[in-house]
């Protein structure tokens, strides 16, 4: 087999409709910058401890993070909506019609002046340290810090949080804090036992409101369909013909995962499903070849904790033309864990003339990704498995050649 780099091709190419982006850290890639002396996850989950949650602020939460999951994100509300745009959820274009006599904005405002009005000169001087109540909330605005509520599907419409924070050391239990009647806050243990059985809000840092959802760019281009998680992909009822000439399309139907990547207070994990290819590929002569561009579908799906082990239907495109002369593709698997942006050098295998060509391709990955699978597809097997589970890693998928 040759190896072909063909200049135009050395670039990475993302197919249009399938956009994203990728995070890249700057500084020590270990720590967040939220972080980095202007907010600490322990003293926000301290003030939300000392706030007198109602049923309207518990609503309000309840409305945020039911918003990003409708927009294919996780059961999380950012601290720039809640100040700035109460009851917003992730991916939300336009700010919500229901307004709230008392927001929890007003609440945390309060809050963050009193603990300013109170606090020790030595915390007022911690270095990067906001110097005012004020400089507080611009900075918890414009950070990263979230409030994560999982399993909020179960919560029966009654009882007040227990407010804890994601440690960030890999533990399954933490301090968590709830207030009592008289006002008072006690510490408790909490698991993710405690996050099924009553409201648990954790504070974290957001992980993927950076990125497109699926389901926004389902919403985003009519060849996606219609939007609202529409099937883009109707099948025929029968697969397309097996003879060299058919033309094809690859359908990511479904995808089931098998384990949690991170703690529970780190929320859902976040797979990035990219596959590069050479989409129409239908040249005569190595001539031609240059004509040919490789494009990289490259879009993320956020699973919650609560759908481990249930298969999720996507109906997503991989490649929308796959012709009898594209022999593979390079598809890979991951779970974002951030860092600095690197790439995987990779191929897919054209045919001309009975001769089989690499083309190179670059697919960009972050350096602490969890790489769940990696390796090429190749046509053979998608036509042996295509509509059965396969597994890659610990997700199962079902590819459908169409």
């Amino acid at each position: 087999m040759k190896k072909l780099l063909i200049p135009a091709l050395a670039a990475f190419v993302t197919a249009a409709s399938l956009a994203s982006c990728e995070r890249v850290d700057t500084g020590d890639s270990s720590v967040p910058p939220s972080e980095r002396g202007a907010i600490v996850l322990e003293e926000v989950a301290e003030i939300f401890a000392s706030i007198p949650i109602g049923p309207e602020q518990m609503a309000e939460v309840r409305d945020a993070v039911s918003s990003s999951t409708e927009n294919g994100y996780d059961e999380e509300y950012t601290m720039q909506s809640l100040l700035e745009s109460p009851g917003t959820g992730v991916g939300e274009t336009k700010a919500p019609v229901k307004e709230y006599g008392t927001p929890l904005r007003d609440l945390l405002r309060a809050a963050v002046e009193d603990r300013f009005a109170t606090r020790s000169g030595s915390s007022a001087t911690r270095s990067g340290a906001p110097a005012d109540a004020a400089e507080y909330i611009e900075a918890l605005a414009s950070s990263d810090v979230q409030i994560y509520w999982p399993y909020s599907e179960l919560w029966s419409g009654s009882g007040s949080p227990v407010i804890t924070y994601d440690p960030r050391d890999n533990s399954e239990t933490n301090v968590g804090y709830e207030m009592s009647p008289d006002g008072s806050v006690r510490e408790i243990v909490v698991d993710e036992r405690t996050a099924m059985e009553r409201p648990v809000w954790v504070v974290n840092y957001n992980d993927d409101s950076a990125f497109t959802s699926l389901e926004l760019l389902r919403r985003q281009d009519p060849d996606w369909g219609q939007g609202g998680g529409e099937i883009i992909v109707h099948s025929p009822g029968t697969k397309a013909s097996s003879t060299p000439e058919a033309t094809k399309t690859l359908i990511l139907r479904s995808f089931k995962m098998g384990r949690n990547y991170d703690t529970w207070f780190a929320g859902a994990s976040e797979f990035f499903v990219k596959c590069g290819s050479v989409s129409g590929f239908k040249a005569t002569t190595e001539a031609e070849m240059l004509l040919y561009n490789p494009t990289v579908t490259d879009f993320m799906i956020v699973v919650k904790r609560n759908q481990k082990g249930k298969e999720i239907p996507f109906n997503a495109v991989l490649i929308s033309e796959w012709t009898s002369q594209l022999s593979s593709c390079a598809f890979i698997i991951t779970e974002d864990d951030g860092g600095t942006q690197e790439k995987w050098k990779c191929s897919s295998v054209v045919k001309l003339n009975s001769k089989s060509y690499g083309i190179e391709i670059d697919i960009p990955v972050n350096s602490r990704d969890d790489i769940v699978w990696r390796g090429q597809l190749t046509r053979s097997y998608v036509e042996k498995y295509s509509g059965e589970t396969g597994h890659f890693g610990d997700v199962e998928l079902v590819l459908e050649l169409i």
